[in-house]
């Protein structure tokens, strides 16, 4: 079986993803071979495709989440989506399909895009299986059917018993709105045992190491909404996270921490970084975080606000929210509204870790000289306000009176 990528590294071997890394993210080879070691950065890897890092050091990436669900079945729009997501620069792609023929329709996201793609083993196991029926068994069985399929990533859930009982008595408003935490706490309940996933991690961790998959230690205990804020539940699980983390590098998987996603209050988000980073410092992955639940329409834009608070704070993978969050699945156009609102996240999250971006400086200075094709050229999504500028000269909104027109027409005069 061929090393991981965590492996190569500890026996300082340089691989050729590392090198691509290293150029790409501006980092000496030397650093992100330490920090694949111990962790602090992850590697996602598929097959012919340029290989992408999560964690420190590197630029923030986004997730988009798409497929179908039971209620909504349609292939057509998910392949659209599939090409929203790669032309408006997402970094990997989540499919979450719980409806039509569900292996079908991964394939079809496989053939489609370049990107790595990441699943939660649990979703299709219930489909198939059937939510009563579904066994420890069954959830391990899918666990291995997909990284087989090739997939660069998955999502497990690694609730515990423990866990479900302290959240019977928080008086939670949304309790848990983790669908694969759900699952995973359903099957361990009805059938009276603890989580397949952490009976058998050492298992967990041999199938995955097979194929250098990524593991994603799901976020099963996240808020719903702002009021319910971060409680015991919500610790267990990052404690417990951690040390599930350390294990799985330890023996050679790379690793991410799902942690933060949902509903968290703003004041509250810097904080929840500095919990997790307490404890560890492997990648941390956060979907949004919604600083409020009164957007609805327009979670996108209020899911950018705290992602970009995360992201300049330390998160470094953010998962999308589009307009539809909370309300149906999203369209092909409401994933690009979701894209680009956490690309603009991102970038502003690095500008506050990493300083200025020249690019931001390019634009400026085109601005000044009223180049828009330039303008568009360096724009996140440059199809958008193509169609809102003149050709040339100040925009409609100033006309005549701009003030930078202005002043360079006198300032040339010698006034």
């Amino acid at each position: 079986m061929r090393p991981t990528q965590v492996e190569y590294a500890k026996n300082g071997t340089l691989t050729p993803e590392m090198e691509y890394v290293a150029e790409h993210e501006s980092i000496y080879v030397e650093t992100v071979m330490s920090r694949v070691a111990d962790g602090s950065l992850v590697i996602m890897v598929r097959d012919g495709c340029p290989p992408v890092a999560i964690g420190k050091g590197a630029k923030t990436k986004i997730n988009v989440n798409l497929g179908t669900s039971s209620a909504s079945i349609d292939p057509d729009a998910e392949l659209e989506k599939v090409k929203v997501a790669e032309k408006y620069g997402a970094d990997t792609i989540t499919d979450l399909s719980m409806g039509g023929d569900i292996s079908a329709i991964r394939k079809m996201v496989f053939d489609n895009t370049t990107l790595p793609i990441t699943t939660v083993p649990v979703y299709q196991a219930v489909v198939e299986c059937g939510m009563k029926d579904t066994t420890g068994v069954d959830v391990l069985s899918y666990l291995k059917k997909q990284v087989d399929e090739g997939v660069s990533s998955v999502v497990v859930h690694c609730v515990e018993k423990q866990m479900l009982e302290k959240l019977k008595g928080t008086g939670r408003i949304m309790g848990m709105v983790s669908k694969g935490g759900s699952f995973t706490s359903v099957l361990m309940l009805k059938d009276g045992c603890e989580n397949p996933y952490l009976e058998n991690f050492d298992e967990v961790l041999s199938i995955l190491k097979k194929n250098d998959v990524v593991l994603s230690l799901g976020n099963t205990m996240r808020s719903g909404c702002v009021h319910d804020v971060c409680d015991n539940p919500q610790m267990m699980e990052i404690r417990k996270n951690a040390k599930l983390a350390k294990q799985a590098n330890e023996a050679g998987v790379q690793v991410i921490i799902e942690g933060m996603g949902g509903h968290v209050q703003a004041n509250d988000i810097v904080p929840h970084i500095q919990a997790h980073r307490a404890l560890s410092n492997y990648p941390l992955f956060v979907a949004g975080p919604l600083p409020t639940d009164v957007g609805m329409g327009y979670d996108h834009i209020s899911g950018a606000v705290g992602a970009s608070i995360a992201s300049g704070n330390g998160a470094d993978y953010l998962c999308y929210i589009t307009p539809a969050e909370h309300l149906s699945l999203p369209t092909p156009e409401q994933v690009r509204e979701g894209l680009i609102a956490f690309k603009i996240a991102a970038h502003i999250g690095d500008s506050m870790k990493y300083g200025l971006d020249e690019r931001d400086k390019l634009l400026a200075d085109r601005r000044a000289n009223f180049d828009w094709d330039g303008q568009m050229e360096l724009a996140l999504d440059p199809d958008k306000p193509k169609g809102m500028c003149p050709m040339t000269g100040p925009c409609s909104m100033c006309g005549e009176y701009c003030a930078i027109k202005i002043m360079a027409d006198y300032l040339s005069e010698g006034v």
